[in-house]
């Protein structure tokens, strides 16, 4: 997984570039009618329920834009809100407030869908040993947020990106020329880069299975696409030689079957890509 510092990293890029996107040369809006000394105050306003997120992310773009914001918190992150609840309220400057509530509302409305859907997941693998999973099938530019929004549902992130693990899907084992030989390349790479990444392999099919853990040295198989008896072979094959990891298609329905399956991990692009936002406004006081 990426650092700390990495992370930090992702999301002073996400508000920089955000606010470069919506501000532009200025908040023309703003600037027309509202004097530069104009002093005032919002709150953050739940409309719908679920799960909150996104307010430690709020008040970093309130800094960025104006370090004299203040914001004082009553509901943190992971909390559970309905309608009508205060999030928090943020005074200063009239033209600093609106010219970040764009930017604090897409992220909380989109971070809080997610949150609230992971929790959801979260829920129904209640009394199990499988852990929920997130994907790379995120929005492009502000993955750091989504799986931030993850974390705070209590869900687990899979991979951050391309460089912070190795995962062979069927497309690499493929065009590598079969599994065994992807996974002997693999670690011949690392080896040759003095890379130390965890190696994740995508399985087919149980003869798959066999093959990967023949070559040995992988950290997890990822048993995609296995109908639930299927899947119990596999978990039995594996025992304790890796970790398993079920994907593939499951949903709020299948989910727990599968858990109950006895893979350690379910990974799921839903909780990502199939979200709708949570209603939220920042309302002048």
């Amino acid at each position: 997984m990426i650092s700390k510092a990495q992370f930090d990293n992702e999301i002073a890029l996400i508000i920089a570039n955000a606010i470069r996107e919506d501000v532009g040369d200025g908040d023309h809006s703003s600037l027309a009618c509202i004097p530069a000394d104009a002093q005032g105050k919002a709150k953050l306003l739940v409309k719908d329920e679920g799960i909150i997120a996104g307010v430690a992310f709020a008040k970093q773009v309130f800094a960025y834009v104006d370090p004299h914001m203040k914001v004082e918190t009553l509901i943190e992150d992971g909390a559970k809100v309905k309608h009508g609840d205060i999030v928090f309220y943020v005074e200063g400057a009239s033209q600093s407030i609106l010219k970040a509530e764009r930017l604090v509302l897409n992220a909380m409305q989109r971070m809080s869908a997610i949150a609230t859907k992971t929790k959801q997941f979260v829920d129904l693998l209640e009394g199990t040993k499988t852990k929920i999973l997130d994907t790379r099938k995120t929005t492009p530019g502000i993955r750091a947020l989504e799986k931030w929004a993850v974390k705070i549902g209590g869900g687990e992130n899979h991979r951050f990106a391309l460089y912070d693990m190795i995962m062979l899907k069927d497309n690499h084992i493929d065009f590598a020329g079969g599994v065994s030989k992807a996974i002997a390349l693999t670690k011949d790479y690392l080896k040759r880069t003095d890379r130390d990444l965890k190696i994740i392999v995508e399985a087919r099919n149980l003869e798959e299975i066999e093959a990967i853990l023949e070559e040995g040295g992988v950290y997890r198989i990822l048993i995609d696409n296995f109908n639930y008896e299927d899947t119990r072979k596999a978990v039995k094959l594996i025992g304790t030689q890796c970790l398993t990891e079920s994907s593939g298609g499951i949903n709020e329905n299948t989910l727990r079957k599968y858990a109950e399956c006895g893979v350690n991990f379910i990974s799921s692009g839903a909780l990502t890509h199939s979200v709708y936002n949570m209603d939220l406004s920042l309302k002048a006081v």
